[in-house]
């Protein structure tokens, strides 16, 4: 397919695709033993940038706040993340590729049992500043009282030092941690689904985000997301269903 040179400039105006990578999602993204980032995202980027017939390049952050503003920005051509309608003011979505369930993480002696028991007076719930949680909880929680720590890496610790009744992130990040801190469990169920997207700065226009949309159609339906996901042993998130016409 013969690619037009707007499109190839909309996606690659410094003639290399430059993809943000967020580290705060281990679902999604990490570190390799070689220090570059590797997951997911990385295998997408490299796919499109394939496609494209151009040089991909990896900016990496540890939060997704800052990978969306680098987006944003336009310091990066495209980006991974959780579909939100703040973060859509600057950001063309594709359609989710990965669902990842958000959960609620307490202390064994804690007496939450429940999700719903989660938002009341007197529950203060750890999230990593500017994620999808912390977005999501923002709009949705009337009662318990929000507090922000600088990463989603980071939640479980500062939940644990600020003696906090609740912490909330990825279910894997979550399992992880209780898993290496005795005397923590997680709630059943989850309070959310994350829907998990490739986006492009808005300005960028129709053309590229068309394209980048059906790329991320394509790359779901011929099993490419479904193999990265098992290529790199994750659990906790599935590919997620073909976009309504």
């Amino acid at each position: 397919m013969t690619l037009s040179s707007s499109l190839l400039k909309a996606f690659a105006p410094t003639g290399t695709l430059r993809a943000s990578i967020n580290l705060g999602n281990p679902i999604l993204a990490h570190r390799t033993d070689s220090g570059e980032p590797g997951g997911v995202s990385v295998d997408l980027a490299r796919e499109l940038a394939a496609r494209l017939d151009v040089p991909v390049s990896f900016t990496a952050f540890d939060t997704a706040a800052r990978s969306v503003e680098t987006v944003t920005s336009e310091a990066a051509d495209i980006g991974f993340f959780a579909i939100d309608p703040l973060r859509g003011a600057g950001i063309a979505f594709t359609a989710a590729y990965v669902l990842i369930e958000g959960c609620y993480l307490v202390r064994d002696a804690s007496p939450l049992t429940r999700n719903e028991e989660v938002d009341r007076e007197g529950n203060r719930i750890m999230v990593g500043k500017g994620s999808a949680y912390d977005l999501f909880l923002t709009r949705e929680i009337r009662h318990a009282q929000i507090v922000r720590t600088e990463s989603s890496q980071a939640v479980v610790e500062a939940f644990l030092r600020e003696n906090l009744e609740v912490a909330a992130g990825v279910r894997q990040q979550l399992e992880a941690d209780a898993a290496r801190t005795p005397g923590l469990r997680l709630l059943d169920g989850r309070f959310m689904v994350i829907q998990q997207a490739m986006g492009l700065p808005k300005s960028r226009g129709d053309e590229a985000a068309a394209y980048l949309r059906d790329f991320v159609e394509d790359v779901k339906r011929s099993g490419f997301v479904a193999d990265a996901l098992a290529r790199h042993g994750i659990k906790g998130a599935s590919v997620a269903p073909a976009a309504q016409a």
